[in-house]
């Protein structure tokens, strides 16, 4: 593990997520090393997750909408968080689904004029950096190959360092337990990338594992208690995962 702590006083970041609990699952950890060494983190999402498995009942009057966004802000706040922005789109369901129909669903969205938007944040933070997905969207979910499509095109418009969060599919293979993803990936089939073609790789602290943990937890509509209240936990979410074509740049400055 590295023993250089870069001071990022003064630099801001944007991080671009499609629902309210993958900033928790992906990239809790970065996030929370980010701010911890003077980051200004922004997290953008880009739909309410509508259509999220409830696995908490709602209370009276409340809706899934607002369940989500309770929980994310208290994620957010668990992981530094300084801005929240919301792109106000309604989630698209898996592959096939018939909601990626609805004239708001993110799948349905115009990616130059989201872009756009996410370029004109970064760039009202003078934001040096965004970070969003793989081009599989890490596992073929529509909405997260949007964040793709949204994220690295705000990154050449603003000038930003592009970051693409995605998992190491064969460590994940490897390691035992299970993590979310896999779940998931059921949906739409492969996900992650290979070992080889990862960049960055940051390593979660105890301290910054604790925070994941917590974040996750938050989202308790989304999340079991057992998917965070497991001895693997560690094993299995102590790393995050990154594709870049730079050379250099703020997740290279975490990396361990």
């Amino acid at each position: 593990m590295s023993t250089v702590r870069t001071d990022l006083r003064g630099r801001a970041v944007v991080v671009l997520h499609a629902h309210p609990d993958d900033e928790a699952i992906f990239t809790a950890a970065t996030m929370r090393r980010l701010a911890d060494r003077g980051a200004r983190v922004v997290l953008v999402m880009a739909t309410g997750g509508e259509l999220g498995e409830q696995y908490a009942a709602l209370r009276p009057g409340e809706t899934v909408h607002r369940r989500r966004l309770a929980e994310l802000e208290a994620a957010a706040d668990r992981l530094g968080v300084a801005r929240l922005v919301l792109l106000g789109r309604r989630d698209s369901g898996m592959v096939g689904w018939p909601s990626a129909r609805h004239p708001r669903a993110l799948a349905r969205g115009r990616a130059d004029r989201l872009a756009r938007r996410l370029a004109d944040v970064a760039e009202q933070e003078s934001a040096d950096t965004v970070v969003h997905y793989d081009d599989r969207g890490i596992y073929g979910h529509p909405d997260h190959v949007a964040v793709h499509r949204i994220g690295s095109l705000a990154a050449r418009l603003s000038g930003a360092t592009a970051y693409e969060a995605t998992v190491d599919r064969d460590h994940l293979r490897t390691r035992g337990g299970t993590h979310l993803v896999d779940a998931a990936s059921g949906h739409t089939g492969e996900y992650g990338r290979p070992a080889a073609d990862i960049r960055v790789r940051v390593s979660a602290s105890t301290t910054e594992l604790a925070a994941k943990r917590d974040a996750m937890a938050a989202h308790a509509s989304q999340i079991r208690p057992t998917e965070v209240d497991v001895p693997g936990f560690a094993d299995t979410y102590r790393h995050e995962w990154y594709l870049t074509s730079a050379r250099t740049g703020m997740l290279h400055a975490l990396a361990n």
